[in-house]
């Protein structure tokens, strides 16, 4: 797969989970819980995958037992943990400090990355990182008001939920170097079904799947915002390394705030906007030179 091909993967993944806040928003409203929604999102998820793949090539559902942990590191400890440190920050502390805090990830992927895969730290990739993070506290609107403080707890969950959320990238590429994306993407969902699954709570709230809205978003958020999300990103993932795809999943929050203004009818700032810009230029600027070239080369043949 050529690189071009791969970012246009974890963009579109990236943008799929953009849209995730629509389908929570309305079974909240429905009376689910935080901890009911990532079960039902992990439990979806993982069937779709599942009969996906037993559909198109059953044989890439066999992995070796010691493999386990490669699923343990991306479905429990990255997935699971990740959406308890998230959904416990906005608890903690707000919706918009908690989103900022979990675009730390890219910055502990490009640590990790260094360290681990010797990728080589780039003052591109700084450039990028410090342009996406900026936009990212623009485009939710923490930045520039800066009032009020939080507590250490809620900060501690914060960067949490964005350490959680950088070592998938991070287990992902030792599960590539053996399994195909695909299977990466269903063991990392059957796991983190069965850890977080027992304490759902989700037998106490049956009679709300009487409604038949509530199965319309269970279908968007396990199917678009969680199985085609997480297989587009992590097949890119195959040709990028971790550090860029982290980077360029930080479109994540422009798209949600454009299905907030278009959807939910809030109003766009002018730092809104220009954090959304941001964010673009930081997407372009992880690119190479050498990549951009090719890219404009193509257009202009075209």
């Amino acid at each position: 797969m050529n690189k071009k091909k791969a970012y246009l993967l974890i963009a579109i993944g990236a943008a799929l989970w953009g849209i995730i806040g629509l389908f929570v928003t309305y079974l909240n409203k429905l009376g689910f819980s935080s901890i009911q929604i990532v079960t039902i999102r992990a439990i979806t998820a993982a069937f779709f995958l599942l009969f996906y793949t037993l559909f198109k090539d059953p044989q890439r559902l066999k992995i070796q037992l010691q493999d386990s942990k490669y699923f343990i590191g991306t479905g429990i400890i990255s997935v699971a943990l990740f959406n308890w440190c998230l959904f416990s920050a906005i608890r903690e502390t707000s919706i918009s400090i908690a989103a900022i805090l979990l675009y730390t990830a890219p910055a502990f992927v490009t640590i990790f990355s260094r360290i681990l895969f010797k990728e080589a730290l780039t003052s591109r990739k700084i450039l990028a990182l410090v342009t996406t993070l900026i936009g990212c506290a623009l485009v939710i609107g923490i930045f520039p008001d800066v009032s009020g403080s939080i507590s250490l707890y809620g900060f501690m969950l914060g960067l949490g939920s964005g350490f959680f959320y950088a070592l998938y990238s991070i287990f992902c590429k030792f599960a590539l170097r053996k399994y195909d994306s695909l299977t990466v993407t269903v063991y990392t969902f059957v796991f983190a079904a069965v850890a977080v699954t027992p304490f759902s709570g989700l037998s106490s709230i049956f009679p709300l799947f009487s409604n038949p809205r509530v199965w319309l978003y269970i279908v968007g958020l396990g199917f678009f915002s969680t199985m085609l999300a997480y297989t587009l990103y992590t097949k890119g993932l195959n040709a990028v390394e971790s550090s860029r795809a982290s980077i360029i999943a930080t479109i994540e929050p422009v798209v949600a705030s454009l299905v907030s203004f278009l959807v939910f009818n809030e109003k766009l700032n002018l730092f809104q906007h220009i954090g959304i810009a941001m964010v673009l230029a930081g997407v372009l600027l992880v690119q190479e030179p050498s990549e951009v070239l090719d890219e404009e080369s193509s257009l202009l043949s075209k």
